[in-house]
């Protein structure tokens, strides 16, 4: 093992120093205040992404906060979540402007999705669409944790990214917002012409609160600057985004309350055109008339169900809540004439369906004159998930996952100004998978063998610790150590079994560390904030091209690294801007020692933005906001003058968009938004990296959205 992959402490003593559990530090990204001649203090910000509510600038690790004010912003140009995340998230690679989201990995590793900490990730089985599961009109704020972390367990080696979706705060009996928008392609309109519509209703009497409401969204046709309509390969063009949110909430006693909370959402792309195959590198794959005979691509399903029991003072002063989830998922992949993998043509979805409880405690205390609190508990998790064909073929056998995980977290306030946190978490899972056989891949089930079953132990504790000095606003600094627990996509093992028993294969999990310093810094109008990260694992795991053409996983020693910078400006109280810059490098170390950069599907190109906002008046609001990703080029053709996928050079893509918002009157507000300004004719980056036709397609060229807002 060479120097910089670094392995797992055990020691016992380490646990004695630490103590107990997750830490983070918070970058925060929100400067558009409620009211735009305000200026919300970092103080002000709560976040729960550490298992309780805490402010801000109390977590010693890398957070990143997007508000519903700047989630609105975005909505004003662009209702896919993918992207909106894209363009504010530092670390956290662009979207692919497709119905799912690969390659859109979190400092060059998998990151875990939540819906109000209920998981919408598919470790088992990386099906890409666990972004794209809600609609941005029922977020509150995201919350994003850098790096490695088991606070919320299985699948988070990069981070992960939260969902808190809203509540009602209006004390009225009833309450409602309506929203109508229209989208086009200015320059070349032909079927572009899409719409958006979403109503809410909110109300409160005496004890009982409630929130319901939903949205309507439909793309038109998609086309690049040129007017090409876009290739349609996982494509989101004459797609249908479908969302119902319900949030019921009583308040039992001053202390207590139970909550439930209900989001149906499905995404589905109806084209009417049919991909034509350009030339990698040469020419871009365009849409042209035809029907695709497979199902409806996208995402058919995601029902998320959880109850919520809280009460702040259940004994002493120790905080509690409890939660019961549900989550049933499906993602329909696109039909193909024909696979490598199995024979004749077919299309597959995979299924996933989730039950869990979690109970989480909080308890403050004192030693002495230093005041503490612990936070700690148990997390269960069911999670079932396969793929099959449409037409009854079983390419990925049920994977039952059973999963008892205990937990504790420690923070210390030291010397007043020391924030110490520290913690474990011990992840006892198992996977069963009863005998099966695997799919054909020729004629009269040529290429098919029985293999058998079994039960498949995960075990790993994790450590956590870190440190922030908080006495100066100009500098404070921080220092953390996290892991991670994974276990590995265990589906693309099983499906591609080549031995009559899953015994003799790998299927360790995957134990990552990230180490992390930084600081942020305040004077007079500027915040500033600045991170240096390095994650390691001594048994990672890449999809690697085989010389079939399949992607298999391959297992590896891996180092991450890079930095994040961000800058905010409140200039005057009319003047805000603002720029971010992050760079993210990965190798993997090979047998024999020598090192390999990791592909494009793993480390993304270094990434910048930049806004400028003026806000004359309580009524009227102008953003201009622009989007840079830079070169990647680490790998040469094979003898052949082929890249391996996601291999391909990645040049550099410059965007821009423009927002806008007039508030009429107390009720209306119109606003307009106008995304990819100049109407630049481009290739995505995950286009670029893939050296794969069918996915070497443009980005939509210039987007204009007209919405009109009713509020009573």
């Amino acid at each position: 093992m060479k120097k910089h992959f670094f392995k797992i402490p055990t020691k016992p003593f380490l646990f004695l120093s630490l103590f107990f559990s997750v830490s983070t530090y918070a970058q925060i990204t929100d400067t558009i205040p409620t009211n735009p001649n305000e200026v919300i203090s970092v103080d002000e910000v709560i976040v729960t992404a550490g298992r309780k509510s805490e402010n801000i600038n109390q977590i010693p690790s890398s957070v990143t906060v997007i508000s519903q004010k700047q989630i609105q912003e975005q909505l004003e140009f662009t209702a896919d979540i993918s992207q909106i995340i894209g363009n504010l998230v530092p670390g956290l690679s662009v979207s692919n402007n497709k119905s799912n989201n690969a390659g859109q990995t979190l400092r060059g590793r998998a990151v875990l999705v939540l819906i109000d900490g209920i998981p919408q990730s598919t470790p088992l089985m990386n099906g890409s669409r666990d972004i794209r599961t809600i609609d941005p009109s029922v977020i509150e704020r995201i919350e994003v944790i850098k790096g490695a972390t088991s606070i919320y367990g299985n699948g988070s080696g990069g981070g992960i990214i939260n969902y808190i979706t809203k509540k009602n705060f209006n004390k009225n009996p009833i309450s409602g917002q309506t929203s109508v928008g229209l989208r086009v392609n200015p320059y070349n309109s032909k079927e572009t012409f899409g719409y958006r519509v979403s109503q809410f209703l909110s109300g409160n009497s005496n004890k009982f609160s409630y929130m319901v409401g939903g949205s309507i969204d439909y793309t038109g046709l998609q086309r690049d600057g040129e007017g090409l309509v876009l290739g349609q390969t996982d494509g989101t063009s004459n797609s249908y985004q479908n969302n119902v949110y319900t949030k019921l909430n009583y308040q039992i006693n001053d202390e207590s309350f139970v909550s439930v909370m209900y989001n149906f959402y499905n995404s589905t792309q109806h084209s009417k055109y049919i991909s034509k195959n350009g030339v990698f590198g040469v020419s871009p794959t365009i849409g042209v008339k035809g029907e695709d005979p497979g199902k409806a691509t996208g995402t058919p399903f995601n029902h998320n169900l959880i109850v919520r029991y809280n009460n702040n003072a259940i004994f002493g002063k120790t905080q509690f809540d409890a939660s019961f989830y549900l989550n049933s998922f499906r993602s329909m992949n696109r039909y193909v004439q024909s696979a490598t993998a199995w024979y004749g043509p077919g299309q597959t979805k995979i299924n996933s369906n989730k039950k869990g409880i979690r109970l989480n405690f909080n308890t403050p205390f004192s030693l002495g004159n230093i005041p503490g609190e612990v936070t700690y508990g148990l997390d269960l998790l069911n999670d079932v998930t396969y793929q099959d064909l449409t037409d009854g073929r079983v390419y990925i056998p049920k994977m039952n996952m059973t999963s008892f995980a205990p937990y504790a977290q420690l923070k210390l306030d030291l010397f007043q100004d020391l924030v110490l946190k520290g913690g474990l978490r011990y992840e006892n899972a198992q996977v069963k998978i009863k005998d099966f056989r695997t799919i054909a891949d020729g004629p009269n089930g040529e290429g098919s063998i029985d293999v058998e079953g079994g039960k498949f132990p995960y075990k790993g504790t994790t450590f956590n610790a870190g440190l922030r000095y908080t006495k100066f606003d100009l500098f404070n600094p921080f220092v953390s150590f996290t892991q991670g627990f994974s276990i590995n996509e265990l589906g693309r093992i099983v499906r591609s079994a080549e031995e009559s028993t899953l015994t003799n294969v790998n299927t360790k999990p995957i134990l990552t560390n990230n180490y992390e310093v930084g600081f942020s810094s305040r004077y007079k109008m500027l915040n500033f904030t600045a991170a240096y990260f390095i994650s390691t694992s001594s048994d990672g795991v890449s999809l690697v091209e085989n010389s079939n053409g399949l992607l298999r996983p391959e297992r590896a020693p891996e180092r991450t690294y890079g930095f994040e910078l961000t800058l905010d400006a409140n200039i005057s109280r009319e003047w805000k801007a603002g720029a971010t810059y992050a760079h993210v490098e990965g190798k993997s170390e090979k047998t024999d020692g020598s090192k390999k950069y990791l592909s494009g599907a793993r480390v993304a190109p270094p990434k910048a933005t930049a806004y400028l906002r003026f806000s004359p008046n309580r009524n009227f609001n102008l953003a201009l906001n622009w989007l840079m990703t830079g070169d990647r080029n680490h790998f040469s053709p094979n003898n052949n003058g082929v890249y391996l996928s996601g291999e391909a050079p990645v040049k550099t893509i410059n965007l821009f968009n423009l927002s806008g918002n007039y508030q009429l009157n107390q009720n209306w507000g119109v606003s307009l938004g106008i995304d990819n300004l100049f109407n630049t004719t481009y290739y995505t980056v995950a286009s670029q990296y893939s050296a794969n036709v069918a996915n070497y397609v443009r980005g939509v060229g210039t987007t204009a959205t007209f919405t009109v807002n009713y509020k009573f």
